[in-house]
Order: C-alpha cells, then sequence, then structure tokens
C-alpha cells in the first residue's frame, strides 16, 4: 500500500513540474529577471511563494516526498499555476490519490462490447460510429466508421489504438487537419484519463511505444496537459470520401471500465454531409436518416 501511494505522490509531483514548466514569470506579474533562465517557466520558489508556502514544503511536494497537501494548498496551487477546467480537476484528483482520500481506482478496462452497444453501432447508420477503450484502443465500429478510419483495420486487433494510428499510421497522420491541432488533444485526453492509474500495464504499454517511436507524442506527453474530450468537430482529408467537417458526440457507456462510443454527423443538405454518406454505400443502407438494422457489423 505504501509503495502505491509514494507512486501516486509522484504522479502529483510530475504534474505540478510540469505544468510550472509552463507558466512564464511575466505570465503571473513577476520580472523575467536578467540572463538565461535554467529552469524553463517558473523556479520552484517562484511558485511556492505564489502559491504562499515554504520552498521546503513545495520541493517535497514535487518530489512526492510529501503526500497530504490541504485542499487550501491544492487550491493555492492550482491559482498560482492559471489553471482551469480539466488541468484544475486533475491536480485535485492527483492530490487526492497522493492523499489516499480517493481509495478506489476506476475498473479495468474492459474490452468486451455489449451486444446492446453493437445494436447501438447499428442503429446509428449512415452515421459513422465507433467505440473505444479507456485509452483509445478501438473495438468495435460500424462499417462506416470503419471506412473512416482507413488503414487501422490493417494492424492486429490489439494494436487498434486511435492515438497510435494518429502518430504512427502514415494515413492517419495525413487523414485529420491540422494534424498537430488533433494530435495535442489526443495526447491531453490520453493524459486525463491515465490520471487516477498511471501503472496501468495497457497504458504504460501503449506510452512506452510511442515515447520510443514518436517524437512529437514524447514532447506532448511530457507537457501534461489534460482534456477530457465529450465532442468537437473535426476536419478530415479522406482518401475516397473527400475532404469533410464533421462533429461528434461521445457518450460514455456504464460499467465498461471507460468505454466511450463517439459518432459523427454532418449539417444535413452540405457537401460534407454528401461526402460522409460516402462511407455507407446506398446500396447497402438506402435511407438518408439512421434506422434500426438487425445485422451487426464484426469488430474485425
Amino acid at each position: 500500500m505504501a509503495a502505491a501511494t509514494d507512486t501516486r505522490g509522484t504522479e502529483l509531483g510530475r504534474y505540478l513540474k510540469a505544468r510550472r514548466a509552463q507558466v512564464r514569470p511575466e505570465d503571473v506579474g513577476l520580472p523575467a529577471g536578467a540572463g538565461l533562465r535554467r529552469t524553463p517557466g517558473l523556479r520552484r520558489e517562484e511558485l511556492a511563494a505564489l502559491a504562499g508556502v515554504s520552498v521546503d514544503y513545495y520541493i517535497r511536494l514535487e518530489r512526492g516526498r510529501e503526500t497530504n497537501p490541504s485542499p487550501a494548498v491544492v487550491d493555492a496551487l492550482g491559482r498560482a499555476l492559471r489553471l482551469r477546467g480539466d488541468a484544475y480537476e486533475r491536480l485535485h484528483e492527483l492530490a487526492e490519490l497522493a492523499a489516499g482520500r480517493m481509495s478506489e481506482l476506476p475498473a479495468c478496462s474492459d474490452h468486451t462490447v455489449r451486444d446492446s452497444v453493437l445494436r447501438m453501432l447499428e442503429s446509428v447508420r449512415p452515421l459513422p460510429a465507433y467505440v473505444v477503450s479507456r485509452y483509445n484502443f478501438v473495438l468495435a465500429a460500424n462499417p462506416p466508421g470503419r471506412r473512416l478510419l482507413p488503414g487501422l483495420w490493417d494492424w492486429p486487433q490489439q494494436q487498434r489504438n486511435l492515438t497510435r494510428y494518429l502518430f504512427l499510421h502514415p494515413v492517419g497522420r495525413a487523414l485529420y487537419e491540422p494534424w498537430e491541432e488533433t494530435v495535442a488533444l489526443s495526447v491531453a485526453h490520453l493524459r486525463a484519463v491515465a490520471g487516477a492509474d498511471p501503472d496501468d500495464p495497457e497504458l504504460t504499454a501503449l506510452v512506452g511505444e510511442l515515447l520510443l517511436k514518436s517524437p512529437e507524442f514524447a514532447r506532448l506527453w511530457e507537457r501534461y496537459d489534460v482534456c477530457e474530450r465529450g465532442g468537437g468537430q473535426k476536419v478530415f482529408r479522406h482518401p475516397k470520401a473527400g475532404r469533410m467537417t464533421l462533429t461528434y458526440e461521445v457518450m460514455r457507456l456504464a460499467r465498461t471500465g471507460g468505454q466511450r462510443m463517439v459518432v459523427y454527423q454532418a449539417a444535413p443538405g452540405t457537401p460534407d454531409e454528401q461526402a460522409m454518406l460516402r462511407l455507407d454505400p446506398a446500396d447497402t443502407h438506402p435511407q438518408p436518416l439512421p434506422t434500426a438494422h438487425p445485422a451487426l457489423a464484426p469488430a474485425n
């Protein structure tokens, strides 16, 4: 138990260090000073002063030796680091874990997709839809959802991960516009869902591979940006459907250990919708609106 607590305290320290590096002195009203700064962003003593804690206490907190910060101290650190939204919530979650006040970690990821969810995937056709695990492994998809991600299905099932696809597949690197913004959000989302259990074997294997094979991923991972994604918009440069802008919604699936269903759509009557509909040929689905269908697309 003590080892787990130390690990969680270290994770809080890593988060504080990464976020500290992203705040410039001038952002918080401090002089930049003369000459080059050895440390990017704020120095430890500067952040400690801004948060109203001693330098020694902050150093112990960042190094994982102090694991019981009070909510008031966490709030002060969050304000000093200019954290907002998901980033602010992540700081509090990691502090709760370090202190042992959050005793239950999320259930282990389950890669089995319920039959009822498979029926939902089919029912939303011709809208592209797929199901991903907590760490973005693609577990199932309807036919247009499969065609939306060309090349992903050439990989063995255990390698079909969206973050991996973005960085390591040549089609994945060319599919999204702009690619840089898409991958930054993907890494920030992975950081957000990984925070509560950073030593999960599935996560560490994925991150280890990407750190080794992708300098871009390594740079973004070290920033420690966090962002829980609940929907938005993506621009695709699809090799067969053409350029299209699609909105998407993300629905969490209860009792699955973090599975999410992602559904894409386009505004009716637009060129984007026409491009999207090319992902689900008319001879297999003649109606323009999604209807229930008894047949399920195989996951492989």
